[in-house]
C-alpha cells in the first residue's frame, strides 16, 4: 500500500506528459507540481517582458489561472513548457496594451551583489542598463524570441511551438534580433 507522504515526491519526479494529463482530470497536486517546476522560467520570461517584477508576477499567475482552467484541452501534454510560455507572452502583451506601452525593460531594477567593488556595480548596472535599452527598441516578435532563447535557454523548437510559428522563423527572428544587438551594444563598449 502507498503511503500519502509518498506521493508529492512521485509527481515530482513524473513527466510533464502524464502531470499535465492528471491534471487536465481535475488533479490539483499534479498542476501544482507543473506550476512550482516551471513558474522560475515563466517569471523570468514575463519579467523581461513587462515594466516591474510586480507586473511579472501578476503575469504569471494570471497565466497560470488560465492554464489551469485550459488544461484538460491540452492535446500534447509533453508540449506543456511551450504551451505555459505561451500563455505568459500572451499575458504579458495584454498588459502591455493595457499600459499602452512597451518600454518594458527601462524600470528594471538593478540587483546588485553586495560584495561586488563599486566599480563592479557600476559597470553591471551600466551594461544591464544599456542591454535594457537596447532590447526595448527591438521589434517584440525579435525581443520575445531573443529573451525566450538567452534567458528561457529554450531550443529553437520549443521556441516556435511557444510562439506558434516555424523554426525557420524563430532562426530569422533571432538572427535580425542578435545583428541589431551587436550594433546598439557596440556604443557601450
Amino acid at each position: 500500500m502507498k503511503r500519502l507522504q509518498d506521493l508529492p515526491h512521485k509527481l515530482a519526479d513524473a513527466p510533464d506528459a502524464v502531470l499535465a494529463e492528471r491534471a487536465g482530470d481535475g488533479d490539483v497536486a499534479a498542476f501544482e507540481t507543473l506550476a512550482r517546476r516551471h513558474a522560475p522560467l515563466m517569471r523570468a520570461y514575463a519579467r523581461r517582458l513587462v515594466r516591474s517584477p510586480e507586473e511579472a508576477d501578476d503575469v504569471v499567475q494570471d497565466a497560470l489561472i488560465t492554464a489551469w482552467k485550459d488544461i484538460g484541452s491540452l492535446k500534447d501534454g509533453a508540449a506543456v513548457k511551450a504551451w505555459l510560455m505561451r500563455i505568459v507572452g500572451h499575458r504579458a502583451i495584454d498588459t502591455g496594451r493595457r499600459r499602452k506601452s512597451h518600454e518594458n525593460f527601462a524600470d528594471q531594477p538593478d540587483q546588485a551583489d553586495h560584495q561586488a567593488s563599486p566599480e563592479d556595480v557600476a559597470v553591471v548596472g551600466s551594461t544591464r542598463t544599456a542591454l535594457n535599452s537596447a532590447l526595448a527598441r527591438l521589434p517584440e516578435e525579435q525581443r520575445r524570441c531573443w529573451v525566450l532563447k538567452e534567458f528561457g535557454g529554450q531550443s529553437y523548437e520549443e521556441i516556435a511551438e511557444a510562439l506558434g510559428i516555424s523554426v525557420t522563423s524563430v532562426r530569422g527572428r533571432l538572427a535580425r534580433a542578435r545583428t541589431r544587438l551587436v550594433t546598439e551594444m557596440e556604443e557601450w563598449r
